[in-house]
């Protein structure tokens, strides 16, 4: 019972934040709150009116920071598992990676586990690696070389 009201829930999530991500709907809302400012002499600017607008501006707020932290949790666990995939193969990226982020979150986290153990054996295995501390140490000298090579501005020529 609670897997599928999980999915159902991410599966609403998902398309709300897709739908409510389109032109169109900003037009409606937009023609919604110009109708509700139009017919405020119609209304004599009342409480009622206005309590109309911001009753239903607060609810539509609430709910959608729930659907839309929920979108985007899901598309940046997504996100960075495509990326471990890349970093691990480099030349063979996993093909099943690539629709990952339609997956469920369980899914998502199945994985997930499965490129921890990866990288917890990698680490066991190349603890103090020379060829990993060197290239560390060359990226930040280059680095270095860099921002010092970079050409300072002539004072005087941005002061005149």
């Amino acid at each position: 019972m609670l897997d599928q009201l999980t999915n159902f829930f991410e599966k609403f999530a998902r398309t709300i934040a897709l739908y409510t991500g389109k032109p169109l709907i900003f037009f409606i809302a937009f023609v919604i709150i110009l109708i509700w400012a139009v017919t405020g002499p119609i209304f004599g600017f009342s409480d009622t009116w206005q309590l109309v607008i911001n009753t239903g501006t607060t609810i539509i707020t609430f709910l959608m920071i729930f659907l839309v932290q929920s979108a985007q949790n899901r598309d940046s666990k997504a996100l960075q598992l495509k990326l471990d995939e890349l970093i691990l193969k480099l030349r063979q990226t996993d093909n099943i990676m690539v629709d990952i982020e339609n997956l469920t979150e369980r899914e998502l986290d199945e994985i997930s586990k499965k490129y921890k153990r990866i990288r917890d054996e990698h680490q066991k295995k190349n603890k103090n690696h020379p060829k990993i501390q060197t290239s560390l140490q060359t990226i930040n000298e280059d680095f270095k070389k860099k921002k010092e090579a970079k050409p300072k501005k002539n004072k005087k020529a941005a002061s005149s």
